[in-house]
């Protein structure tokens, strides 16, 4: 069968963001700055960069402005053209020609699971990436063309995965795997979060797949598993009877923003990577600390 590069890509973009409270009590999670650009941006170039064109944004309430941000924002277009700024004018004009974008709801909380569910509308008959964008991945090429590798090369879908300490383990959906070549996996179960003392590996599930859509079919087949949410982890797990399921880990450094210590690491990271950013930050910590980095 010919390999055809997957198109869409959905963005689970309806959570609470009870992290960081009370900002995003009106602010989306998704939402939030990373130096000059919110995270969803960030998700939304690696998909596009890994040659997708639609763009699945599973949404909640109170989500509007991730709708707007994607959208033409015509009187400010004009605005910054007519005082001398067309260059942020053409820079905001291409936002919205990214992708062609997608909004569906997602009702109530219910899980990654439920969310992945949402989106079946747009995605039943391919392939498909899932980006969480609470992780801003660092990588050449995406995290998502390096799963593409593997499928292209092995079929089935895709897990990305990090190696991390065995007592974090109950903070991630863990593989139990075999090696079928350096750094690429076989997926033979997993399991959301369990007990350092039960996790079967140190590999981790990070926030990016490639998935079949089959399963739709499994995600409606399973019950509510840990904390009372339909778990991803548990459809791929009775999806891994019928068809193959493979884990890549991946080449980069991932970001982690869904925290708050998290995000400002991210925050100095990208700032350090800009020479005049550095500066400020090298200035800051030196007036604050008294101490040179």
């Amino acid at each position: 069968m010919e390999f055809r590069h997957i198109k869409k890509a959905v963005f689970p973009v309806a959570g609470l963001g009870t992290r960081f409270l009370p900002l995003t009590k009106d602010i989306p999670k998704e939402m939030m700055p990373l130096i000059d650009r919110p995270l969803i941006h960030y998700g939304v170039d690696e998909a596009v960069a890994s040659g997708c064109s639609e763009i699945v944004f599973v949404t909640g309430t109170g989500k509007e402005t991730i709708h707007q941000y994607f959208q033409h924002s015509k009187d400010l277009e004009v605005h910054l053209e007519q005082t001398g700024k067309k260059d942020l004018a053409e820079q905001l004009k291409k936002i919205p020609e990214l992708a062609v974008f997608y909004y569906t709801l997602q009702e109530k909380p219910m899980g990654l699971g439920h969310a992945v569910l949402c989106a079946e509308e747009f995605c039943r008959n391919e392939y498909f990436g899932l980006l969480l964008p609470d992780d801003v991945m660092l990588a050449d090429p995406t995290v998502l063309s390096q799963l593409e590798s593997v499928r292209k090369e092995y079929g089935g879908s895709v897990l990305s995965l990090e190696e991390v300490d065995h007592e974090d383990t109950s903070r991630y959906g863990i593989v139990d795997a075999e090696e079928v070549e350096p750094g690429v996996y076989r997926v033979k179960g997993l399991v959301e979060k369990p007990d350092p003392k039960e996790a079967p590996s140190n590999l981790a599930i990070m926030g990016r797949y490639v998935l079949s859509p089959s399963i739709f079919r499994h995600l409606k087949g399973i019950a509510r598993g840990r904390g009372g949410e339909y778990q991803l982890t548990d459809a791929i797990a009775s999806m891994l009877r019928e068809e193959p399921v493979y884990a890549l880990i991946y080449k980069g450094r991932r970001l982690d923003c869904g925290v708050r210590e998290g995000w400002i690491k991210a925050t100095v990271t990208m700032a350090m990577r800009d020479p005049d950013l550095k500066k400020i930050i090298m200035d800051t910590v030196w007036k604050e600390t008294g101490k040179k980095l």
